[in-house]
This record gives C-alpha cells, structure tokens and sequence, in this order.
C-alpha cells in the first residue's frame, strides 16, 4: 500500500545537497513510498533568520507547513535536519505560546496548520523493515560504517522528540535492515562545526578532525550522514583536515539514502555518488549482488 507524504526538500537539497535529494527519492521509488513536494515552497529561514527575528524565523516554517496542508496533506517529511529543526520548533512554539500564534496567524496567508505532523526520512523509512529486505538485491555486508547524526537531529530533545537524544539509533536499525555492519562510536551526536566553517575555522577543523578520526579509530570504511551541512563539511573539509593534522583519512562520506540505493541495485549515477569529493569507490567495490535478487535490480 503505497503511502503518500508532502515533501519539504528546501534549499540544500535543491542545491549543495542534491544527492540527498536524489538518493531519498530513488530510494521511496523502489519502497513506494509517494513524494509529494511541496508547491511553492520557500526557505525554511534556518539559522539566519531565528537569528534575526523570532516571527520570522517562525513565520517562514509555517507558511511551508500551511502549503503542505493546502494539498491535503498532513504529514510532511523533510530529510534536511536543519529544515526538519525549524518546521518542528515553528509547530511546537506556536501551540504552546498564544501570542506567537497570533501574529502568525497575521503575517502568514493562510491559515495555521493545527493537524500537520513533520516526519524524517529515517521515521518513514525505518518503519519498512520488511519492505527493506525485500528490496535489497546487493550484499553491503562486508561494509564497516558509523552512523554521525549531528547536533540538530535529536536537540533539544523536548521539541525535537525525535529518537534518544544522546544514543540515537534509528539510522543505525535501518542500515542494519541492508545487513551493513554500524560500529559503536563516541560521536553520534557531536557538533562539526559546519555553521563556523566561514568564521571560526580554526575550531571547525579541530571538530571535524575529532570526528574523523573517531570513525577512523573504530575501524569504519566510510561515514553515513543525514544533514546536508554535516556531510559537506566532512566531505569537503576532509583534504583540508588531513593537510592540517599531516594525516591520511579518505573517508567516504554518504547519506543513508545512497547506501540504501546502492543495497536496492540503483545506479551510482542516479544516486548522485559522483557529486562526492573523497573517492566512493572502496565503497562501491564492497558491494556485491545477493545470490537471488528480491526484485531483480540490476547495479550499474
């Protein structure tokens, strides 16, 4: 049974981060998971505008949400965890503060959603175990990967909701649903540094280093991601680290959508893998057909 979402992709996943954009929508293809997105959507306002005005920076989620209710939907998925942050903050401010629900009620054309949810992929996903397994016609078993899923996923915990705050799991499950083997790490949950790229570098590359050298230390071949920002900061930074602390790295860093892509036999292509900047290959040669494909997925 094929279960419809309205899909909030935002500006990375329209831009920078259009291989997330690709891979999630490959991915709901094969699990018939239907994608509506959103018509007429706009910028989330992220980190610029909370920083500037608090209406705003409520005001521009929930005109999004209000868009997605217009099409009768009521549940809206949004895999950025930026965009996934400010449309649950925007819904769990404005039904606990009357003042801030009136005057969006003012500033936004349309009314205020009062029965719109926000789901994240891995939600969504994470649901279709038996779907997932049926799916999978590619063997990702001999792949070692830590699961990073950033400070803005599970944080704060009482508006987010949103797994276990410290200990996230849910990315983890999934990517144990393909047979890939997850190592336990200390930095699920740490910051990048991704937002002080431009104005602290210093501090971004030590926080990124820590976090690559985490993964390197816990043995895994590559890095699964679900932010947009996390993974261009780990993947673009990664030379410019190695350079720094006169090291060696080359960690793959991919969203948990290409993995799952490459599992179902979607072609690297259409998965978006040659937008990385370190090298996908080791990954891709890790990945070997299953003895009797589920679907008949062919890999190329």
């Amino acid at each position: 049974m094929t279960t419809t979402y309205a899909y909030y992709p935002g500006c990375s996943l329209h831009s920078t981060a259009a291989e997330y954009d690709m891979s999630f929508r490959a991915v709901c293809d094969v699990l018939e998971v239907d994608l509506r997105e959103v018509k007429g959507w706009i910028c989330c306002g992220t980190s610029p505008a909370h920083s500037t005005s608090r209406l705003l920076s409520h005001a521009l989620p929930m005109k999004n949400l209000s868009l997605a209710e217009q099409m009768g939907l009521t549940e809206v998925t949004a895999p950025c965890a930026a965009c996934f942050a400010r449309l649950r903050t925007s819904l769990y401010e404005a039904k606990r503060d009357p003042e801030l629900h009136r005057q969006l009620q003012a500033v936004v054309d349309g009314p205020i959603p009062e029965l719109v949810s926000v789901i994240h992929p891995l939600e969504i996903l994470g649901a279709l175990g038996p779907e997932i397994a049926e799916a999978t016609t590619h063997d990702l078993s001999e792949l070692a990967v830590v699961c990073y899923y950033g400070c803005l996923l599970t944080r704060p915990p009482k508006v987010m909701q949103f797994d276990e705050c410290e200990t996230p799991s849910s990315m983890d499950r999934l990517l144990g649903f393909l047979g890939i083997r997850t190592l336990d790490w200390s930095c699920k949950t740490d910051c990048c540094g991704g937002a002080l790229a431009m104005t602290e570098t210093d501090i971004m590359l030590k926080l990124t280093h820590d976090i690559l050298e985490e993964a390197r230390g816990v043995g895994a071949d590559a890095i699964a991601v679900a932010c947009p920002l996390c993974q261009a900061n780990l993947d673009a930074r990664q030379a410019e680290v190695e350079e720094r602390y006169e090291t060696r790295y080359g960690l793959p860093v991919l969203y948990f959508t290409q993995l799952m892509g490459l599992a179902f036999g979607i072609s690297p292509k259409r998965l978006g893998l040659h937008k990385h900047l370190v090298g996908v290959d080791a990954v891709l040669e890790s990945v070997a057909p299953v003895t009797e494909p589920a679907r008949g997925a062919a890999y190329g």
